[in-house]
């Protein structure tokens, strides 16, 4: 058996150890690399951390909120009726001659609207008025006659019976001249109303008829309708639950009464202005609707330029009640989260923001009434939100009245 030795030559050795130490030196200048990457990031964190630690707290502008008497005002939905409404119908029977007056003008109460042809009820009064007069006469000698058989009677001239003829005869005469003055009274009624008067003052609709056109005594469709606009109604609605619930407030303390026999109402016009005039409350229904669970209240409202119509969509503002403890915030301070709850800032005693959930009533020009969430003399950011966050500190600048008078102009902007 022959057993071969391998040999190595110098070379290859040499070439093999310069591998090795090559990779050895790439691998630690990588790790150099790394260790001076990772240094340099941790430098550059604590700079950050240093820089925001040393940087000063954002300043916001606060108001140091109150609790003051507010009014309570719903505003309600509603519409506009006439004051007074009145359907004109034919009380006779005829042929209408002419129409006095223009559709949607003005008429006075006992104006002429309409004439039917009065010659049938001119003869009928003419009739009735020859009957009264023949009864008339008829009287006055039956009344002789009776005055005579009462003289005669006394001396047995005539008998009793004749006598007792006599009377009765006479108020039989009478009884006649009565009944042919109601028929007159009758006929002259008739007459009288040929004439169709308006029976109210106020603004004339479209007529549904034209001279020429038969008309018949108490017909259901009307000639015309007279509306009374000045001073016009305002009925709007309230839901039972909302009057239990103000009820309830003012029982409990948590409201206080308007005070006044009156309440007075102010009306939104379907364009958002506000109408010039002022109304009252002048009753609320006594039953509550079955089909939509509200309350009808009616308000009054002057109305001598006609600017309101009946049928109108409005808005009734009225003062039902006063909060004692009510809180008064301004809109550019009220945010809202996620949920749609209404939000505030608030800057504690440690100078650190506060996320507060509140709940409001309503709103009162710029404000907001804040019945729950905030207590007497916290402070509410109203500037500078953007650079506040829930536990951050922050430092809080008292808002002069300029300030405020800003922020709310800013408000009714939006």
């Amino acid at each position: 058996m022959v057993f071969k030795t391998s040999q190595h030559h110098p070379s290859q050795n040499s070439t093999q150890v310069a591998e090795d130490r090559s990779t050895v030196f790439t691998l630690s200048a990588i790790l150099i690399s790394f260790t001076l990457i990772a240094v340099s990031a941790c430098s550059k964190k604590d700079d950050a951390a240093n820089a925001g630690a040393n940087m000063p707290a954002p300043v916001v502008t606060v108001v140091s909120v109150q609790t003051e008497s507010v009014p309570t005002v719903n505003e309600l939905p509603g519409r506009t009726a006439p004051y007074l409404i009145s359907e004109v119908r034919p009380q006779v029977s005829g042929i209408v001659q002419k129409r006095a007056f223009n559709e949607g003008s003005e008429v006075k109460a006992g104006q002429l609207l309409y004439q039917i042809d009065p010659a049938v009820y001119q003869a009928a009064y003419d009739s009735a008025k020859a009957n009264l007069a023949r009864a008339s006469a008829s009287v006055g000698s039956e009344k002789l006659k009776a005055q005579r058989y009462a003289e005669l009677v006394k001396i047995e001239a005539v008998s009793k019976q004749a006598n007792d003829e006599a009377d009765a005869s006479l108020k039989q005469a009478e009884a006649e001249v009565a009944s042919a003055r109601a028929a007159l009274d009758r006929a002259r009624i008739d007459l009288a109303y040929t004439r169709v008067v308006s029976p109210i003052s106020g603004r004339i609709g479209r007529s549904t008829v034209t001279p020429g056109a038969l008309v018949t005594a108490n017909q259901a469709a009307a000639l015309a309708t007279v509306q009374q606009l000045n001073p016009i109604y305002v009925d709007v609605t309230q839901s039972s639950a909302e009057l239990m619930a103000m009820r309830r407030d003012l029982e409990q303390g948590k409201l206080k009464s308007a005070g006044g026999n009156s309440v007075s109402v102010q009306l939104v016009l379907e364009d958002g202005s506000i109408f010039e005039k002022e109304g009252k409350l002048a009753f609320s229904e006594v039953t509550v609707d079955q089909g939509t669970g509200s309350v009808t209240l009616r308000a009054v409202f002057p109305n001598a330029k006609g600017q309101l119509l009946p049928g109108m969509y409005v808005r009734a503002r009225m003062t039902q009640g006063v909060n004692s403890d009510a809180i008064m915030v301004p809109h550019a301070a009220v945010g809202r989260d996620p949920r749609g709850n209404a939000t505030v800032m608030v800057v504690n005693a440690e100078n650190k923001v506060e996320l507060r959930v509140v709940k409001t009533a309503q709103s009162i020009n710029d404000k907001w009434v804040v019945t729950e969430g905030l207590t007497d003399g916290e402070r509410v950011i109203v500037e500078g939100l953007q650079k506040a966050r829930p536990d951050a500190v922050v430092d809080p600048q008292e808002a002069t009245p300029a300030v405020a008078q800003e922020n709310a102009a800013t408000a009714v902007v939006k």
